[in-house]
């Protein structure tokens, strides 16, 4: 039997596995998904929005058919029925197709693991961290600012956190996030965010270029 899923599509947003992600509920039927969702495995699932979703948003737009799922960690609810939560990333799945029983969106969906590291991904992993500590040095010490304002590079975190971690908080474009979240295994997704990040600080020296992250 398919897992089925509660689904928040948005434009600008992607989840991944073990990241947190704050959000604010205000649209009537997500208020009743976090309601529902509350009340059983607290899981909900996020989806990038496909281009072009504006004609169509009060429906049922298209979506990327990857995405990931999250447990609400933290919930409250205000006194007008809006909801701030938490999602902690969970898994990656894939939507194979959508029930519309109810107000909000749902999906059956199969589980998407990530590929388990052998030796040789582990040493590569490491490699490509090694030059994301490099490439964004000055960014990682900002966001991880000690209490006492002092920066500090988590040397201590795990490798597929970190990653995950940056993929989801860089100041990327959703579709190249989106991409990442695809990515079968830590490995590809640590090489792809480096390959990512090599072209943009090469294109923020040239003219007109922009900065990667802020």
């Amino acid at each position: 039997m398919l897992d089925l899923l509660p689904i928040f599509p948005l434009p600008n947003v992607v989840l991944f596995p073990s990241v947190c992600l704050p959000l604010h509920i205000f649209e009537p039927r997500y208020r009743e998904m976090v309601a529902d969702a509350l009340k059983h495995d607290r899981l909900i699932g996020m989806a990038l929005l496909r281009p072009g979703w504006q004609r169509d948003y009060e429906g049922r737009p298209p979506v990327y058919p990857i995405g990931c799922s999250g447990v609400i960690t933290h919930a409250d609810r205000l006194p007008d029925g809006r909801y701030n939560i938490v999602l902690r990333g969970v898994q990656r799945f894939r939507i194979l197709d959508e029930d519309d029983c109810l107000s909000y969106r749902r999906a059956h969906i199969e589980q998407l693991p990530e590929s388990t590291c052998c030796e040789a991904d582990t040493a590569e992993i490491r490699r490509q961290r090694a030059k994301l500590d490099t490439l964004l040095a000055p960014a990682i010490e900002r966001s991880f600012a000690d209490m006492t304002g002092e920066p500090k590079i988590p040397a201590a975190m795990a490798d597929e956190d970190l990653v995950n971690a940056l993929a989801q908080y860089l100041d990327l474009e959703p579709l190249e996030k989106q991409a990442l979240l695809e990515q079968r295994s830590l490995r590809s997704r640590a090489e792809s965010l480096v390959e990512l990040l090599e072209m943009k600080i090469l294109m923020a020296k040239t003219p007109g270029g922009s900065q990667v992250a802020h």
